[in-house]
Formats: structure tokens, sequence, C-alpha cells
């Protein structure tokens, strides 16, 4: 008995951050491509009607481009650096980049690359092992270290021109 209290408890603890399966509302996601720095890449996000979001598009070289993102913003939830984020994803065999900010208007970014095997996975990421990032630079900052979280972002940027297709079906804050 006592076990399952554990167990209980800590799938109680858990936060979501995102759950396409059970939440429809958009307006939180924001599709960003290179477009802002003069770049031709594509990226449009979607949900499945298996109730996935589905984020696909077309990066492009031309022009000093080479990106595509979503963004997510989130109230500010409390985190720890020795918290987790957990994704339940299915990629097409591509990396991907996942980043989290700790304010929205801070210009860095913490960021790992996850690669994907082309099956549905469930990767979990130690948020201290997350590295701040700025323009695809490595800063001399230490690695996440904050109390809270207020927006995620899935990117690709494998500095070559193809189409790719990522579903999401949660990102999970764990403590």
């Amino acid at each position: 008995m006592h076990a399952l209290f554990l167990t209980f408890a800590m799938l109680a603890s858990y936060t979501t951050l995102f759950d396409f399966t059970t939440d429809a509302n958009m307006d939180s996601w924001a599709v960003v491509n290179d477009g802002v720095m003069g770049g031709l890449s594509k990226g449009k996000l979607e949900v499945t009607p298996e109730g996935h979001g589905k984020f696909t598009g077309t990066v492009s070289l031309e022009n000093y481009g080479g990106f595509t993102s979503i963004r997510c913003a989130v109230a500010d939830l409390a985190a720890t650096p020795s918290g987790k984020i957990q994704l339940r994803i299915k990629g097409d065999g591509k990396a991907y980049q996942f980043r989290v900010k700790h304010k929205a208007r801070d210009y860095q970014s913490y960021i790992t690359t996850v690669s994907t095997t082309g099956e549905w996975e469930t990767i979990e990421i130690p948020l201290n092992d997350l590295f701040p990032s700025w323009r695809g630079q490595k800063l001399d900052m230490p690695n996440f270290d904050h109390s809270s979280i207020n927006e995620f972002t899935f990117l690709i940027a494998n500095k070559r021109n193809e189409t790719f297709e990522l579903l999401i079906d949660k990102v999970v804050l764990l403590p």
C-alpha cells in the first residue's frame, strides 16, 4: 500500500505544459520561421484528427535561412534546476532542438538537441542539462538554474535543405 501511495503522489506532482489530446487551444502557440532574418523556411503547426500536434514544413538555406520553430507560451510555472521535461513525440529520424525560457523577454534560450527515431518515444530531459544559447551560439553562462519556465520551443535547424514532420503528443514538467 505504501508503494502505491508513492506512485500516485509522484504522478500527481507533474505539470502538463501542453497536451494536444486534451487541449485544443492553439492560441498559446506561434510559428517562428527564419523569415525574421530574411530566410525562406516555412513551418506550420496543426492538430491531427488523432489529437497530436503536427509540426511540418521545409527548411531552406537560401537567403541566409535555415530554421523554423514552434513556440508555446505558458504561465510562469514553478521549476527547479533538478526537474525534468518529458516529451512524448514521434519524429521523422531528424534532430530537433528543444528549448525553454525562464522569461520570454530574455534573449537566451536553454537548449538541447533531441534525435528522433521515427517511432513514438518518451524522452526525459534534465533541466540542468539545458545550456544557454542565443542565435545558435552557446553562451558563457550557467546551464538552466531558474525557478520557473514560461516558454518552450521545438526548432529544426540541421544546416541543410529538408522537409520535416514532428508529431507531439504532450510536454510535461516533472519535479
